[in-house]
Formats: structure tokens, sequence, C-alpha cells
């Protein structure tokens, strides 16, 4: 389920004493907030557009990773599109777009939240695949495969939360859930916690670390370890750790701050501000991806380089380079 349509809605309507909280003036947290929504939807937007148009112009998506980065990078940035509503909401404390647009608002972002998720852990087993045994698991690697898998997530992903936003309602003034009682709620941010986050981060760890331990193994083994297995290693345990780490950072605390508010009962108008920067952190996810690609994978530096510097022929094959040896881009790739 839509992690941002949870929060954001929710403290308004779960703990907060409604009427009091949304009559408050505009302060200077409003303000400072909305220019944050606004700043983190303007880099996810760009930083998702150049990574597919990385990929459709300079990749044609040739192998299976980069089919799966293409609709991480597309769902991460359609989820960018729901946050002037939700900032919108915020700032005027209000819901102006009608009963409709709350809805469909709110299956759109659970939509391309979980796909997002969804699609990053796929990444996690194809980067085991790709680098741990990439002989024994090429026909499981093929971009047909990936195009077939990433189908179905965003199907997996429309028949996950369909159910709990479609319970969104702007009757009342909020785009909040008509919550059917304490035990229904609980049991939906249960739900959502394992299917969005807890579940999605334990593959990501497991695929990772058998990574990390197999590259490892097979570089003791070597008898003279190459220059260039120590570097893959380098880069897959950079770009490994920082995946992990970022995805936890963000949605750990919207989760924690989900199911504290079933027990929130002081301290109301603290909480909600927290939780709306909770929300945020959230967002901020969908435009870290790109960021660690521009850090951590020499190939995207590469493709990034020759979109912005068009006059620049740095790198007139990297192209046909799309696997090289980062946690992204490995070294043999069925294309069939």
């Amino acid at each position: 389920m839509d992690l941002s349509f949870l929060v954001d809605k929710e403290y308004n309507q779960t703990y907060l004493d409604e009427r009091s909280y949304l009559a408050d003036n505009i302060d200077g947290f409003g303000i400072t907030m909305a220019i944050l929504y606004l700043v983190v939807c303007i880099l996810g937007l760009a930083g998702n557009s150049l990574v597919i148009v990385a990929i459709l112009k300079l990749d044609k998506m040739t192998s299976s990773t980069t089919v799966y980065i293409l609709n991480l990078a597309l769902a991460d940035g359609l989820f960018m599109v729901g946050l002037p509503f939700i900032a919108s909401q915020n700032f005027q404390k209000h819901w102006i777009f009608g009963d409709m647009a709350c809805k469909v608002v709110m299956v759109l972002d659970g939509i391309n939240q979980f796909t997002s998720v969804y699609c990053l852990t796929v990444m996690s087993i194809d980067r085991y695949m790709a680098l741990a045994d990439p002989l024994r698991f090429a026909r499981w690697r093929t971009p047909r495969i990936a195009k077939i898998v990433s189908a179905f997530l965003w199907l997996f992903s429309l028949i996950t939360i369909l159910p709990m936003a479609l319970h969104f309602s702007s009757i009342g003034g909020q785009c909040i859930p008509n919550l059917v009682s304490d035990a229904w709620w609980l049991g939906t941010l249960t739900y959502t916690f394992f299917t969005g986050f807890a579940l999605p981060f334990m593959v990501m760890t497991v695929a990772y670390t058998a990574l990390l331990l197999t590259l490892r193994s097979k570089r003791i083994r070597a008898i003279a370890p190459h220059k260039q297995s120590q570097r893959l290693e380098r880069q897959v345990t950079k770009m490994v750790v920082a995946v992990v780490v970022v995805f936890g950072m963000c949605w750990l605390p919207f989760y924690t701050f989900n199911f504290c508010s079933l027990y929130q009962s002081d301290l109301v108008q603290i909480f909600a501000k927290a939780f709306e920067f909770v929300v945020l952190l959230s967002y901020s996810w969908s435009c870290a991806n790109p960021i660690l690609y521009a850090c951590l994978s020499d190939t995207f530096k590469g493709h990034f380089r020759t979109l912005l510097c068009q006059g620049n022929n740095l790198y007139p094959s990297i192209h046909n380079n799309t696997e090289q040896y980062d946690l992204h881009d490995t070294g043999t790739e069925n294309t069939n």
C-alpha cells in the first residue's frame, strides 16, 4: 500500500484534534515544508526523467538490469506526481480537488510507491544472479523475462493497494481514509508494513549479503586475485550499503510514526509536524535512486555526462557497455 497516502492523511484523522490543528495559521514551518516538498518533487522528476532518457536513448534496454532500472525510475517519477497534491493539502489544511481526485491520487500514489519498492527488491535478486553465477542464471536474465516480471510487479502493486486506497475520501475537507475501526486500521498498517517494507527489506538484505559473501569467497579462492575483481567487490559493497541504508532510513520512520499514531494522545501538534516531515522523507526516497546511480555507478555517470554535455563525446561507446562492474552493471548479459 502506498505509504505516502497512509501517512499524510492519516494523521489528520487518527491522532489529531483535526479542527484545532487545521485551524492553525500558516507559519514558518508550513512555508518551509511547502518549499521542501517542491524541491523534492523537482529533484525527483528531474533525476528520474534523466535516468529514463539515458536508458531509452543510450542503452535501448539491452539488459534485464536496465529494464528493471527503467521501471524503477518510471515508478519513482510518477510517485512524485502525487506530491503537489499532498503538499497543497498540508499547506492549505484543506483538500480542494474533490472526492474523485482524492481516490485517484491515492490509487496512483500507492501503485507507484509499491512498484518502486518491488522493482528495487527484484533488482537485488537480479544482481545476485548476475554477479554470483551469470552463466547459470543467464536464461532468467533476458530483457524479455525482465519485462514480464516488471509488468507483473505493476499489476501486483495495483491488486495490493486498491482495496485500501479506495477507502480514502475527501468528505470533511481532508483526503483521509474512512476508518472502519481501530482494529481495521491496525490490520491495514500491519499489512502495508510487511508487504511494503519488512518483506522487501528482508529480501534485499538476504540477497545482497549472499552476493557479498559469494564475491568475497571467489576472491579468496583465486590464486592471484585480479584488481578488477577487487574493484568489483568494493563497488558492490558501497552500492549495497547505500541502497539498503537509504531505503531503511526513508521508510522505517514513516511506519514507526504510523504505528505510534494509534497510541498518540498528547503533544498533538508537535507529533503532527514531525509526521509531516516523515512523509516528506518517504517521498525523498524516490529521488535518492538517481543520485545513487550518479555517485556510485560508472555506467550511469557516463550516461548522465553524455546527456548533459551533448557536445562532449567522451563516452562514445557507453551504450554498448551497460553491464560493467558495479552493482547495476555486470560483465555478461544475454540480450535475447
